[in-house]
């Protein structure tokens, strides 16, 4: 039988993902085959390590931590482990997830701090002692190599979160670095670019000299730490080697880069994300990207079967108060930065969860001409929800189907926070500042569909995967141009072309549940092809330049 132009297209495109889930034994849903993967429709599930799944309960507390912390804000037992076995569970896959986003898995402040909000211990992973191991609580290498190798294996990719800003806080066990390397005052006011950079985020973070050129020496306590540990000798070489390549002074802000890009190199993370990107002089991050991207393609020379494909080292922007409104002009003050011509591929939108207040229509429309117009050699990383945003879209989980419809719809690329497809609670009683945004992932209530407010969470994760799995084999969704057929019920449609794949969409939602309705889908789909509704899993032929299907669901998705 001779297959369409486009379906020939996709089939090809789509080979390289089935073959890897084939060879990571994990079973695609019957709506998720490979596709041909874009960032700019990445779905990016965004976890705390710490409080995902604890795959290990030995190594719960490392380096005579206790659990005596404030409520939330200790070690809970999540770890490396915990994440690659759901990655092998088929939880990721059964999502539509491309990408996972996992906290830095850096060794942390062995001792707890106290910044106002109760007794606090670096399960975060923003609170780094050495920068070039990994945290024990976490897990070893071995785990960390086997998370990276199985979520590839799966055609997953993994993003690190960096940290280029700070250290952890300082206690009687953790001391300060040097002042050579880190400032330890004044704390920013923000009022302005220089009270932005150069000053710590709080009190007692201090703040690394990224805009300094002068060159430092170890930190004591670090060449203390690798003796200890017996790899002083190949650490200070490695760090011979690489001043002595790229011929960068050894400022502070280069011996970072040769550290994350080590990771890179090491176990073959496909991006980073920037922690704190504002707060640092905007130019070092291409140069992190120059030095990243190559270590990138050394991994991928010594892991030919391990790579997934050609796509290059991506990094996405964690500027705090960004918009995709801003476009290339973010003004911090007496200075605007853009960060896309900064080595970032895309920036975290924080106006998403205020946006989407708006009707879909409005949202849809305004990110399709901001993307394909001002911004249009970048993107933007949507949420409704994050680790440390105090005012989510829908904190007690009221409206988890609009929520999944709005991020997984939206155009951009989604990152779906741990819990947001179980409706996980992100108001937590006793729990201070955003301790409340982090509690262990609700797995009991999925496994039991336990009741939230109107709503079961099985159900509603259900509701979350079927869109994750539609977007996930349609580029159209997140990448395509957006335009809207009807008004209500409320049907819109994606377009998306390169020179090697075309791909189109057809979106309902608002549909009536009481019959069988009919979509128009004229200039999308041709009377007499047959289409599926990726929601019922039905199909249906084209006629009269509508469709209907026996179904009675208030969305419908319809793709090839």
């Amino acid at each position: 039988m001779k297959l369409p132009a486009l379906a020939a297209s996709l089939m090809i495109a789509f080979a390289p993902q089935a073959q890897a889930q084939t060879q990571a034994g994990i079973a695609a849903p019957w709506s998720a085959p490979a596709k041909p993967f874009v960032w700019e429709n990445a779905t990016v599930y965004f976890l705390l390590t710490d409080r995902f799944n604890n795959g290990n309960p030995a190594n719960d507390l490392a380096y005579g931590r206790k659990k005596d912390a404030a409520v939330l804000r200790g070690y809970m037992g999540g770890d490396l482990a915990g994440i690659t076995a759901k990655i092998k569970e088929g939880y990721f896959t059964d999502l539509g997830v491309t990408a996972i986003w996992i906290t830095p898995p850096v060794e942390q402040i062995h001792a707890a701090t106290d910044e106002g909000t109760g007794k606090s211990y670096g399960f975060h992973g923003y609170w780094a002692r050495d920068f070039t191991a990994i945290d024990a609580n976490l897990g070893t290498e071995a785990d960390l190599r086997t998370l990276v190798d199985t979520a590839h294996a799966a055609g997953i990719r993994v993003l690190l979160d960096v940290v280029l800003n700070h250290t952890g806080p300082v206690t009687p066990t953790d001391p300060v670095w040097p002042a050579d390397w880190v400032r330890t005052g004044p704390t920013c006011t923000y009022k302005d670019a220089r009270t932005t950079m150069d000053c710590t985020l709080v009190k007692n973070l201090p703040d690394i000299l990224t805009g300094s050129d002068k060159a430092v020496g170890l930190p004591p306590q670090l060449a203390e730490k690798w003796k200890k540990e017996g790899r002083y000798e190949r650490e200070v070489k490695e760090l011979d080697d690489f001043f002595k390549r790229t011929g960068y002074p050894r400022a502070p802000r280069y011996y970072l880069m040769k550290w994350h890009a080590d990771w890179v190199r090491k176990y073959g993370f496909d991006g980073f994300r920037a922690d704190t990107v504002k707060h640092t002089e905007p130019g070092l991050w291409k140069e992190l990207k120059t030095v990243s991207s190559a270590a990138f393609e050394e991994w991928k020379r010594a892991n030919p079967a391990k790579k997934l494909d050609d796509t290059p080292f991506y990094m996405t922007a964690e500027v705090y108060g960004y918009a995709l409104q801003h476009g290339h002009a973010y003004d911090l003050g007496g200075m605007t930065a853009d960060y896309p011509a900064e080595g970032f591929d895309s920036l975290i939108n924080f106006a998403m969860k205020s946006d989407a207040k708006e009707s879909y229509e409005k949202l849809f429309s305004s990110y399709s001409q901001a993307l394909h117009g001002p911004m249009k050699d970048s993107s933007v990383l949507n949420y409704l929800s994050s680790h440390d945003d105090g005012a989510p879209y829908d904190a007690m989980r009221e409206r988890p189907y609009e929520s999944a419809n709005k991020l997984l719809l939206a155009p951009g690329a989604a990152q779906v926070y741990y819990g947001d497809e179980t409706a996980r609670l992100l108001k937590v009683d006793g729990a201070e500042g955003d301790a409340t945004l982090r509690s262990f992932m609700n797995w009991d209530e999925l496994a039991s569909n336990a009741q939230r407010g109107l709503n079961r969470v099985a159900d509603v994760r259900e509701h979350w995967a079927k869109l994750g799995r539609f977007r996930q084999a349609h580029p159209s969704v997140g990448a395509g141009v957006h335009q809207m057929i009807q008004h209500y019920p409320y049907v819109f449609k994606r377009t998306y072309e390169t020179k090697d794949v075309t791909d189109r969409v057809v979106v309902a939602l608002g549909l009536p549940v009481d019959k069988p309705a009919a979509v128009p889908v004229t200039g999308v789909f041709m009377d007499g092809q047959t289409v599926r509704d990726w929601y019922s899993g039905k199909t249906a032929v084209v006629k009269g330049g509508k469709v209907q299907f026996d179904a009675r669901n208030p969305v419908v998705l319809i793709g090839m």
